[in-house]
């Protein structure tokens, strides 16, 4: 196919969350420039090797290393499997605030090597979001952070981080390519800011997008400012299932997400106050298809789709918390990615750094 891209160099002012494209292609996003980037990432055939799990301690150590940079300064934002190496490739922040660099990081399959993938003299094309909320917007977008970040607050019984960031950090907090489109959520700056927007790649067109509104059930009522943190293609693409902060799960219809339209979600689950999602996943196996959820404050939880598919909206804050989950026993989960059909990737906070740990689905 003609994919669009053309030979250039990929400048990336933050690091972003990563989809796989048709082909070689690769997105990510970069906030600062409000822009989505496509770029070809060679998939080298690793043979047998490229099949195995993937299991690496104090991952955050070993990018130091190679960046020349303390752990702490190490922020992983999103990782991916590639299709044809079984290589790890990783969206990473070198350094916080407004010195941090973004670098496009492979992990190899065959001996867990680590190395840049390169983003000069490479095929690529961007995207340029012209809603995106200004650099100087000052709005707030509050999330539930990681022990690492943001600043400490009691609630009740409960003590937890709170993350306070200009709404421009999250014009853009997840991606995906489905049938010839990607999909990205975020915020935009228009009074009802929370957005899926639908991009035909090669980069051509208009674009189309959709304002959201959900009914947020711990808080009690209908929002359209709250964004999407992170979401999965559903129903072999005929819809997403999306997650919001204190923590709804939300059902939208491709069919209602259109060229200015506003979509209205069907609330399925809710997974607790003083919760952040952040990554999802889904699988199958011989008891049909199940989400996966990490998130900041439970254990990795899970969901039968079935019970997704029978839950009629939750529209009222005393109403039952919607599809049962269950909540493993695997704590600290904080990226998700499929490996296989058999095996989840993880990435795992523990004893204050981050590992890549392989999952059997059988045992969740």
């Amino acid at each position: 196919m003609d994919d669009g891209l053309q030979v250039g160099t990929v400048e990336l002012g933050t690091a972003g969350p990563l989809a796989l494209g048709p082909g070689a292609v690769v997105f990510t996003a970069d906030n600062l420039a409000a822009k989505v980037i496509a770029l070809a990432v060679d998939a080298p055939d690793r043979g047998p090797a490229g099949d195995g799990p993937v299991d690496v301690a104090d991952l955050d150590v070993r990018i130091g290393a190679l960046l020349g940079c303390d752990a702490d300064d190490v922020v992983i934002r999103d990782l991916l499997v590639q299709r044809g190496s079984g290589d790890v490739l990783l969206s990473v922040q070198r350094g916080r605030g407004d010195t941090g660099t973004a670098v496009l990081l492979r992990l190899r399959r065959d001996d867990a090597s680590i190395e840049e993938v390169p983003l000069v003299d490479v095929p690529t094309a961007s995207w340029s979001l012209t809603d995106a909320p200004a650099i100087d917007d000052e709005r707030v977008d509050a999330r539930v952070g990681l022990p690492d970040e943001g600043e400490e607050f009691t609630y009740g019984e409960l003590t937890f981080r709170l993350v306070k960031e200009p709404v421009r950090t999250s014009t853009v907090t997840d991606m995906a390519y489905v049938d010839g489109e990607l999909l990205v959520a975020g915020l935009s700056n228009e009074e009802f800011a929370s957005k899926l927007r639908r991009i035909a790649f090669p980069f051509v067109g208009a674009g189309q997008d959709s304002n959201l509104e959900i009914f947020h059930v711990s808080h009690g009522k209908w929002e359209t400012a709250a964004p999407i943190r992170t979401f999965v293609p559903y129903a072999d693409g005929a819809s997403v299932l999306a997650a919001y902060t204190c923590t709804p799960v939300v059902h939208f219809p491709m069919a209602d997400l259109g060229a200015g339209s506003k979509a209205v979600g069907r609330t399925v689950a809710e997974l607790g106050a003083v919760n952040t999602p952040l990554d999802m996943a889904t699988y199958r196996d011989a008891d049909g298809e199940h989400l996966l959820v990490a998130n900041t404050t439970h254990g990795l939880l899970k969901i039968s789709c079935a019970d997704i598919d029978a839950q009629t909206p939750l529209t009222e804050p005393r109403e039952p918390v919607g599809v049962p989950r269950e909540a493993s026993d695997l704590e600290g989960i904080v990226r998700l990615a499929n490996l296989d059909d058999r095996h989840v990737l993880v990435l795992q906070r523990a004893d204050g750094h981050h590992h890549l740990r392989t999952v059997k689905t059988e045992s969740l």
